[in-house]
C-alpha cells in the first residue's frame, strides 16, 4: 500500500493506492486567510498529523508538491514522525511513464502538470488538453504518443479577482454575483470577466492544440475551480478531480521512470 499526496498551493489531497484502486482521504485546505503571512508562519500552523492518525502502515509515501518549500518540509517531518516507510518526492523529469516533457529545463515544469499528463496518457488513447484551475490556471497539451507540446500559465479567476481588488482604488468590497454575458453591476462584471477570461483562454488553447494535433483532443478539467468552469465551457470536456493523484500512482508504480 502506498500513501500518495498532492500538495498544492491551497490544498492537500491524499489517497491510499493498493495497486488497483485509489482510496481517497479528506482534503485539507492549508492556505492562510492572511495573504501577507510568511510561508514559514503558515507551515507552522498546519496540523498535518491529524490526517495520518487513522491510516495503517504503508510501504512508501510519495509526495507531489508545488507548495512553498517550508510547507513541503513541514509535511515531510510530519510523515517521518508517523510512518516508518520512506518518503519520496516526485519531480518532473525529461520523460517518464511514456510522457516526454517539452520544457528545456524539465524540473521547472510543475510536477502536478506532469502527473496530470501521465494519467491522461496512460488511461486513455488519443491526444489531450489538460486545464487545471487552482491558484493558477495551467494548460498543457500532450499528443497520443505522449509528446508534450507545451503549455500556458495564467492567474485563475480567484487570483484575477484578488488582483483587481488590491490594485483598483474604487472597487471596494464586492458581493457574490452570478456569471453573466452582460453584467449590469460591478460585482457581476468582475465575477463574470474573470471566469469568462479563463474560459476563453482554455477554449483558444484547445483549438490551437487541435490544429497542432490534427485531431480533436480530449479536454480534461481538474483543480479546485473545475466544477465552476465546467458549465461555462462550450467545448466537450470531462472533469477528473483525482487526475494528479492517479498520475502519481502510475509514477510511483514505475518508480519515477
Amino acid at each position: 500500500m502506498k500513501l500518495l499526496i498532492d500538495l498544492g498551493n491551497s490544498r492537500l489531497k491524499w489517497a491510499l493506492w493498493d495497486g488497483a484502486q485509489l482510496h481517497r482521504g479528506a482534503t485539507l485546505t492549508h492556505a492562510h486567510t492572511n495573504q501577507g503571512e510568511a510561508a514559514d508562519d503558515t507551515a507552522a500552523k498546519v496540523d498535518f498529523s491529524s490526517l495520518w492518525k487513522d491510516i495503517p502502515d504503508v510501504d512508501t509515501v510519495w509526495i507531489a508538491s508545488v507548495a512553498a518549500g517550508s510547507l513541503e518540509q513541514a509535511l515531510t517531518r510530519s510523515l517521518n514522525a508517523h510512518f516508518a516507510a520512506p518518503v519520496r518526492h516526485a519531480r518532473s523529469p525529461a520523460a517518464a511513464c511514456g510522457v516526454r516533457n517539452a520544457y528545456s529545463a524539465p524540473a521547472r515544469l510543475g510536477v502536478d502538470r506532469f502527473l496530470g499528463m501521465v494519467a491522461a496518457h496512460r488511461e486513455s488513447a488519443g491526444a489531450a488538453v489538460i486545464a487545471s484551475c487552482g491558484t493558477a490556471l495551467a494548460l498543457d497539451a500532450v499528443d497520443a504518443d505522449g509528446r508534450h507540446l507545451g503549455g500556458l500559465i495564467a492567474p485563475a479567476p480567484s487570483l484575477m479577482r484578488q488582483a483587481l481588488l488590491e490594485r483598483t482604488a474604487r472597487l471596494g468590497e464586492l458581493a457574490p454575483a452570478p456569471i453573466v454575458e452582460f453584467a449590469d453591476t460591478t460585482a457581476a462584471a468582475v465575477e463574470s470577466g474573470t471566469w469568462l477570461a479563463a474560459v476563453a483562454l482554455i477554449e483558444r488553447f484547445a483549438r490551437r492544440a487541435q490544429g497542432a494535433f490534427g485531431t480533436v483532443p480530449a479536454l480534461i478539467l481538474c483543480g479546485g475551480g473545475a466544477r465552476r468552469l465546467a458549465p461555462l465551457l462550450e467545448l466537450e470536456h470531462r472533469h477528473e478531480p483525482d487526475l494528479v493523484l492517479r498520475g502519481l500512482a502510475h509514477f510511483a508504480d514505475a518508480d519515477g521512470k
